[in-house]
């Protein structure tokens, strides 16, 4: 897991090709303005899903296999669960056409915080519990960049 603001984002560009072309995307779109929705930036390699909803108290772990998350919050905050895959028990299976698989830990849980501004980039050992709120429920705006790993 990386946690870094957008502003930075260009220290990470040599991760990939593809996690370039997302944060090349992230820079370049008025994200403030932009409609929630799903936006191909290269074919199936790298695409955007703009979400707009509230946060709650609680979620299950998802990780995924195929894509990196960069996750960027346009506005609001929220906390996200952070785990080590290793850490977790498979309670909702992998789903190869999504993506996604969900998961539960009994591990003690690590939070990070995503203000405006903040992205937090998840590869596929992290597995993470997004849009929980931080004392109380907000509407937030994210963007969550998938970027293929190959």
């Amino acid at each position: 897991m990386i946690k870094d603001k957008l502003v930075n984002s260009n220290v990470y560009e040599g991760l990939s090709e593809n996690i370039k072309k997302g944060f090349d995307w992230l820079r370049t779109t008025d994200l403030k303005n932009i409609q929630p929705g799903k936006y191909i930036i290269d074919e199936d390699k790298v695409w955007a899903n703009v979400q707009v909803y509230d946060t709650k108290n609680d979620a299950d772990y998802e990780a995924h296999r195929k894509y990196t998350d960069i996750q960027y919050m346009i506005n609001g905050n929220e906390l996200l669960g952070v785990t080590d895959i290793t850490n977790c028990k498979t309670i909702i299976k992998y789903d190869s056409e999504k993506d996604i698989e969900f998961l539960k830990s009994d591990v003690a849980e690590e939070y990070q915080e995503l203000n405006e501004g903040e992205f937090l980039l998840f590869y596929p050992h992290d597995a993470h519990k997004p849009s929980i709120n931080s004392g109380r429920t907000m509407t937030v705006k994210k963007v969550v960049v998938k970027a293929a790993l190959n």
